[in-house]
């Protein structure tokens, strides 16, 4: 059975544009999320592409996009100064999703996505209706004390965080003590034995987590 129909979107008439792909679910129920990538990534990922459908199948209108530093460069990470126009490419996808539905906006991202979907959500700006953050890069790898938590304080959207065990960018113990700073509401859902990249790595996929991710995001939310 098809529960959706993916198809390339774009919207030119803003600056940074809004380029990816919008999944319109058979059964729609009118609620919609943005889905955006992680450093070394783009929208076309393999744990991307697989949580958009998730989504569909549950009925929601899911727009994946790439983030501004990935549209104006192939390949390589974004550079620190990137960072901000990003953020503003974010805040027009969900602008260009709200086009598309009548209900709820929820903003989700992956590692360097997520960390600038909770920035901008932590601007102030009443932007999104929950957040879901899917290895959330908390440190660098092996530099514990170069936490990235300054604005969670400031975080007062509700935000669900997918971590696995194994991720080096934070153990479980230190995201459980870094989210305490949250004012908002929080979980934190753990995946046993996965890493970063939260078992989608190569041709490996852990298609059986994401009903349990989407199923789990819908009752927090």
């Amino acid at each position: 059975m098809i529960s959706s129909k993916s198809e390339p979107f774009g919207d030119t008439s803003c600056d940074p544009q809004v380029r990816g792909f919008i999944h319109r679910p058979e059964s729609a129920n009118g609620n919609g999320i943005v889905l955006t990538h992680g450093a070394g990534a783009n929208c076309q990922t393999s744990l991307l592409t697989a949580l958009a459908e998730a989504f569909a199948i549950a009925g929601l209108t899911v727009l994946r996009v790439d983030l501004s530093f990935r549209q104006a460069r192939a390949f390589g990470p974004p550079r620190p100064g990137d960072a901000a126009r990003d953020r503003d490419g974010l805040k027009n996808a969900v602008k260009a999703l709200r086009k598309q539905i009548s209900g709820r906006v929820f903003l989700g991202g992956h590692s360097y996505g997520g960390r600038q979907a909770t920035i901008l959500a932590a601007s102030g700006l009443d932007l999104v209706d929950g957040l879901l953050l899917l290895s959330y890069p908390l440190h660098p790898p092996g530099k514990p004390a170069q936490l990235r938590t300054q604005h969670l304080p400031d975080l007062k959207t509700p935000s669900m965080f997918v971590h696995g065990t194994r991720d080096p960018f934070g153990s479980i113990e230190e995201m459980e003590s870094a989210l305490k700073l949250i004012p908002a509401k929080h979980w934190l859902m753990p995946v046993e034995g996965a890493g970063h990249d939260l078992g989608f790595k190569g041709k490996a996929k852990r298609e059986d987590l994401l009903p349990s991710v989407v199923a789990g995001f819908l009752k927090f939310a």
